[in-house]
């Protein structure tokens, strides 16, 4: 008869540095980790010390005081006389707008050109090649400068739209196309109109939840439901009755020619416009590589089963090579979204008005608190780099393989 024990925990031994793995490693990472909090240390102290030296403080109360310039574009409210902490605000929006804008069209560039490399046809495939080779091997900031040159020389200046024959003439009498940017109708809400808002966005979940529904008939039982014009049907017919239905509560700000510019509706400024249009480019041509890899990643056989089975190839790549070749796109698209993100503070240069532009630019310069205003841009890039790594990795672990 035998028994089993625990073996003998003991204490920390420095032979254990030599026989066991486990114990040399945490004793090496805690090493790391004491050298490393000494190094900021250090830094820090040097730091302090080296501002008392030069009769200087650390403070951020330059953020309560008067900015003092002015912003070619903001979300939110801004005059001269706003404080330099809501002219960052100005650049955090504009620099996140940017962001966002620039990440959801490279992506639709991109998975389109990445599909389109791949197709049979050969004039498509070398179209999709150049466009790729011609982008992503120019620097962003000479794309950004083309763009913003095409956009100031050749489109019209507002007092072109003036007179009883105007040379130039808005589109669909609601668009202004010039060289300081594009003037579109901006929406007006009336009493009544949040109803219309919240019927949309119920159409909008309930649009997403056939095509859930249909894309789970289809894998359970093989049937197959039409989710294109049904899903326009589900996302438009309920807001157009509830807004027929309550006289037309939203309407339309439609820009006008006065004085030396257009006044109402939106204007999306050449600054913008030329930033948010080459960033797009410059990321799809990345993300069309990523594509390819990733669809070239997934078995010809998956393509041929798909086939023999009766499937059409928009099917087949929807429904079969998309998905598998998605756990091979999303890591690399994470980075190609971060590099788009930080190269947006490459709008100084047209003059827009991010938050490198605005703290990082303007505001240092006023204020000369190089050393805040450097540490409040690393902490803005680095929350939004780490809250767009934390989302898209949620993404990735839903689309992975699930191994049973």
């Amino acid at each position: 008869m035998s028994t089993i024990t625990d073996p003998d925990k003991g204490g920390f031994r420095v032979s254990q540095l030599l026989s066991d793995t486990r114990y040399r490693a945490i004793t090496f990472q805690v090493i790391a980790l004491f050298l490393l909090v000494a190094a900021f240390y250090y830094l820090g102290n040097n730091l302090v010390q080296n501002l008392r030296a030069a009769g200087l403080n650390f403070s951020y109360g330059f953020l309560d005081e008067a900015a003092g310039y002015d912003v070619g574009q903001s979300l939110i409210p801004y005059t001269s006389q706003s404080s330099n902490w809501q002219a960052a605000k100005v650049g955090i929006l504009n620099t996140l707008l940017v962001a966002v804008l620039g990440c959801f069209t490279a992506t639709i560039l991109g998975v389109t050109a990445g599909v389109l490399r791949l197709s049979k046809n050969w004039i498509v495939s070398r179209l999709m090649a150049v466009y790729v080779e011609a982008f992503r091997n120019v620097p962003v900031l000479i794309w950004i400068l083309i763009i913003y040159a095409i956009m100031t020389v050749s489109l019209p200046a507002p007092n072109a739209f003036r007179g009883d024959d105007p040379a130039s003439t808005m589109l669909l009498g609601m668009f202004a196309f010039t060289n300081r940017g594009i003037y579109i109708p901006a929406p007006v809400f009336n009493p009544g109109s949040m109803v219309v808002v919240g019927v949309f966005i119920a159409s909008i979940i309930a649009m997403f939840a056939y095509r859930a529904y249909a894309k789970k008939l289809l894998f359970d039982t093989g049937k197959l439901l039409p989710t294109g014009w049904p899903s326009l049907a589900i996302l438009l017919v309920p807001a157009l009755l509830v807004f027929f239905i309550l006289g037309r509560p939203i309407g339309l700000d439609i820009p006008v020619l006065s004085g030396f510019n257009f006044g109402g509706g939106i204007k999306i400024g050449a600054p913008l416009i030329a930033l948010w249009f080459a960033l797009s480019i410059y990321t799809g041509a990345f993300i069309a590589e990523n594509v390819r890899a990733g669809i070239q990643a997934v078995s010809e056989g998956q393509t041929e089963a798909a086939a023999a089975l009766g499937l059409r190839p928009r099917r087949i790549m929807n429904l079969v090579v998309l998905p598998q070749a998605m756990r091979v796109i999303i890591p690399p698209l994470i980075s190609q979204y971060l590099n788009l993100t930080k190269n947006s503070s490459l709008a100084i240069a047209v003059g827009y008005a991010d938050i490198t532009a605005t703290l990082g630019g303007i505001t240092l310069n006023q204020t000369g608190r190089a050393i805040e205003c450097v540490l409040l841009l690393m902490l803005f890039y680095l929350t939004i780099s780490l809250a767009i790594s934390a989302i898209m990795n949620v993404y990735n672990n839903s689309v992975k393989l699930k191994e049973r």
